[in-house]
């Protein structure tokens, strides 16, 4: 038993206090019981589940003891556990049973179905050792991969890691570099707050560096612009540096930005000082010594130099125009400069020629010095002339100097400057950008060699940039009133001639080719070109030459020259358009910028003059139809034997007509001759050699100017033929006139007291060509116009009309035959009545008659025949002509009574 005992205090029996432990342990379970009541009251009694199939200790894939009988506390003892076991167990083998019996059938079967199971098993087994070594390589091969890949990681790790360090070193380079161009420069250094204690020790190191060596390199070089080169240069290497650590995202570069934009501001303000300064000095008209002279001439080349290096050719070029071109242009080019005396432009030293050992050095350098004009190129030589100029032998320059007109004298004024001041820039300058290109073009490599030398937009071009754009800016402000005024075409024309000579001689004093495709797509060189107006002036000048060629033109009839000559127009129309054509490419009025509406125009004539033709002969056709028709009754041939009466004659109205009609077709004939003649002479000695791009065909699907010009004239000789056929149709018809005393040739006879042989042939067939001589002129009782036409058309002519006039004698003779053969047979039918008076006596006269009558035929025909062989006629080839003399030579049978 325990004896209680205050608390707080023991007994020397009880020195492990376990009376005050039994005490305690009495309190919790007492409160532990009060605990489980309460719990008990609040939640349900558990619940008797027994043993099934979706029991999860039974189903699983291991069977726990332990954990199945403490899942099943709730039975008091394992005698009901075991009972509880038998039942399930009896379940499952009712189950079983109640199984095999539902499905007897396919669980006796069962059996039979898997007797050769085992060689399709055996069967699907053996693949598996192959696909086993295929996962087996699939494996190793995954392996190597992965170790591969690790070693790449590995090796990128080392290789960032050294790229980190590269870029701090390109981060010190940059640091050291900005340094030192603030020390080359003599900048200021950046406060202290703004940098830390190691960037500021890093900095006075780096200047103190930097100002030893520009205290050395000044002493030992002593020139200022090989000192700015040498900064250029350290920039240039700045820049680079940068741009890489900018590609690398280097927050530390965008930090010191505006201590490199200082830089560049500072260096970029000491070489315009530097370069204003020598350009000042060299172009000042006081006198230098030549060994100074030398010294400002490389000290140009080495800025020139660095502005090509640090990409600045702008500015250069701005204080180019600034400091040398831009207060001449104001003192020689305003709105009275063309009125106002020029005074003479004098050299700055003595002429001599400066070579320098730099130009030596880039003699090899330098492009051919050829002109760029659009039509020949002459070679630029340099003289020495009694000014102290170098003066040019282009052409050009020799049209400005041979001429008196203001404006030439200011374009020989303002040559002679640039000459002087900016001749030998430019070529310094060109030099520079082609050996500077040449570097950029080997460091680039293939890309950069693709395209030729210059003709990218970097590099100098003072001929575009500086000279143009200030003179031309200058002429069209200032001089555009005067200049370009397209009102007085004759002034315009001289201007703009004198003016593309200006050009043309500026082209010369050009470096390169390239500098003169620079100065020409000028933007300030296209609007120049713009205000010539030349349609302007091609307009008034073709108001000026179709105004005078109309007024020729309305006069319907053809008008004769007072004075006419071989080789020459014989019509005021055809002198008219000739004029008109010529006008066209003469030197007083062609503008070779204009070719292209001057052919056009020179075509125009052309057809007009075809039109006006077609209208003149339209007229005539009808006037001669007219006359023609109104002889067809004198011309028809009648059964009298007597002779014709003078109303079947020609009067003398139409034969007045006819000569018109002959004189008018003759002029047109010579005139379209001499046009077709004239135009391709024109053409051979003028029109090509202005036309160069159009004188060659380069394929034949191209248009050729000659061919064009051929085409035109063809009509006017397709107008030829219809104007011949009138004349010779005029002229038959005149010789057809002649022959009208044939048929009087037998009454003649007959009526004849003296009966005698003929020995003369009859006077008429001593006329029946003249009409064709007296059109030709020949015998010197012609007209002039028709002996021109002598040379190429008589032959034609003649026997045209030969044959015509053959035909109609032909008729003549067939008609007289068969009138005597009529009387023959009335004289027989009278015969054979009686007659006291009829003898034969009679009888014999008329033979006599018949035998005069063809002997005087035969000799009219031969006459005929020989007076057409002497103007050219080929009897020999005349069928009607041989029909004719057949029929008068031949042989009548004698008469049978």
């Amino acid at each position: 038993m325990l004896s209680s005992r205050p608390n707080g205090q023991s007994s020397s029996a009880d020195p492990f206090q376990l009376e005050r432990l039994a005490e305690e342990l009495v309190n919790r379970e007492l409160s532990n019981e009060t605990q489980f009541q309460a719990d008990d009251l609040t939640h349900d009694l558990p619940t008797y589940i027994p043993l099934s199939h979706d029991n999860p200790y039974l189903t699983g894939d291991s069977f726990d003891v332990e954990e199945f009988l403490l899942s099943r506390s709730h039975t008091t003892s394992l005698q009901e556990l075991r009972i509880e076991l038998r039942d399930y167990l009896a379940t499952l083998k009712e189950e079983l049973v109640k199984l095999i019996n539902d499905d007897y059938e396919a669980f006796i079967s069962l059996s039979t179905d898997l007797k050769g199971e085992g060689v399709r098993l055996q069967k699907l087994k053996s693949p598996l050792e192959g696909l086993k070594t295929e996962i087996s390589l699939s494996k190793a091969e995954l392996c190597a991969l992965q170790d591969e890949i690790q070693e790449k990681l590995r090796k990128r790790g080392i290789i960032r890691e050294e790229k980190f360090q590269a870029l701090l070193q390109l981060l010190l380079k940059i640091a050291e570099s900005v340094t030192r161009l603030e020390s080359l420069l003599l900048i200021s250094s950046p406060n202290q707050d703004d940098i830390d204690s190691n960037e500021l020790e890093r900095f006075r190191m780096g200047t103190t560096l930097a100002i030893t060596e520009v205290s050395s390199d000044d002493r030992s070089r002593g020139s200022k612009a090989k000192h700015l080169s040498r900064v250029a240069s350290e920039y240039t290497q700045l820049l680079y540096h940068t741009s890489k650590a900018s590609k690398e995202k280097c927050a530390y570069v965008n930090e010191i930005q505006w201590r490199i934009d200082r830089i560049q501001s500072t260096l970029s303000s000491d070489l315009d000082h530097l370069f204003s300064s020598t350009l000042s000095t060299l172009t000042s008209e006081t006198k230098v010594l030549e060994v100074e002279r030398s010294k400002l001439i490389a000290d140009l080349t080495e800025c020139l130099r660095t502005y090509d290096t640090l990409g600045l050719w702008r500015d250069a070029e701005d204080i180019l125009r600034r400091d040398v071109l831009r207060a001449f242009v104001k003192k020689t080019v305003f709105p009275g400069a063309l009125n106002a005396p020029h005074s003479p432009l004098l050299p700055h030293t003595p002429m001599r020629t400066f070579v320098t050992p730099a130009f030596l050095s880039n003699v090899s350098l330098l492009p051919p010095r050829t002109p760029y004009t659009p039509f020949t190129a002459f070679p630029l030589q340099q003289t020495a002339s009694s000014s102290g100029f170098e003066k040019s032998d282009s052409p050009h320059a020799n049209i400005l100097e041979q001429s008196d007109e203001p404006l030439a004298k200011l374009f020989v004024q303002i040559l002679r400057f640039l000459e002087r001041d900016l001749t030998r820039i430019m070529d310094i300058a060109e030099r520079v950008s082609i050996k500077s290109a040449q570097i950029r073009s080997s460091t680039a490599g293939s890309i950069a060699m693709s395209q030729p030398i210059g003709i990218q937009d970097q590099g100098f071009q003072i001929l575009a940039n500086v000279v143009w754009d200030e003179l031309g800016r200058a002429m069209m402000d200032d001089l555009g009133g005067i200049v370009f005024a397209a009102g007085r075409p004759n002034e315009f024309r001289k201007n703009h001639e004198i003016t593309q000579a200006f050009i043309r001689s500026l082209e010369n004093l050009a470096p390169s080719g390239h500098a003169v495709e620079a100065m020409r797509s000028h933007p300030v060189y296209i609007s120049f070109e713009k205000r010539w107006q030349l349609p302007v002036y091609f307009q008034m000048r073709w108001k000026e030459i179709v105004g005078k060629v109309e007024e020729t033109l309305a006069s319907p009839q053809v008008e004769l020259c007072s004075k006419i000559e071989k080789d020459n127009f014989v019509t005021t129309q055809g002198s008219a358009i000739w004029v008109a054509i010529s006008a066209c490419w003469s030197a007083e009025i062609y503008m070779p910028e204009l070719s292209h509406r001057f052919w056009r125009l020179m075509l125009q004539l052309l057809s007009r003059y075809q039109t006006w033709i077609n209208g003149v002969l339209g007229s005539t056709d009808s006037t001669a139809s007219a006359a023609l028709g109104g002889d067809k009754a004198s011309s028809s041939v009648t059964r009298s034997s007597t002779p014709a009466p003078t109303s079947e004659a020609t009067s003398a109205e139409n034969y007045a007509a006819d000569d018109a009609l002959l004189r008018q077709y003759a002029a047109v004939l010579v005139d379209v001759k001499v046009m077709q003649k004239s135009v391709l002479t024109l053409w051979d000695e003028e029109i090509s050699i202005v036309l160069p791009e159009a004188a060659e065909s380069v394929g034949n699907d191209e248009p050729n100017p000659r061919g064009a010009l051929q085409s035109a004239l063809l009509p006017l000789s397709s107008l030829t033929v219809p104007m011949s056929s009138n004349i010779v149709s005029i002229l038959t018809k005149r010789c057809q006139d002649a022959l009208l005393p044939v048929r009087s040739i037998p009454s003649q006879f007959r009526a004849m007291t003296n009966k005698k042989m003929p020995t003369e042939p009859s006077p008429f067939t001593k006329t029946i060509l003249r009409p064709v001589k007296v059109f030709f002129g020949i015998g010197n009782s012609g007209n002039v116009v028709g002996e021109l036409l002598k040379e190429d058309n008589l032959d034609l002519y003649v026997s045209q009309v030969f044959d015509g006039v053959s035909q109609k004698y032909l008729n003549f003779i067939t008609n007289i035959k068969n009138q005597e053969e009529s009387l023959k047979r009335l004289k027989r039918g009278k015969k054979n009545t009686f007659s006291l008076f009829g003898s034969s006596t009679s009888r014999e006269d008329e033979g006599r008659d018949e035998q005069r009558i063809r002997a005087q035929l035969i000799l009219d025909v031969e006459v005929f025949g020989k007076d057409g062989q002497s103007l050219g006629v080929n009897l020999d080839s005349c069928q009607s002509y041989k029909a004719l003399n057949e029929l008068v030579n031949a042989v009548e049978p004698p008469d049978s009574t």
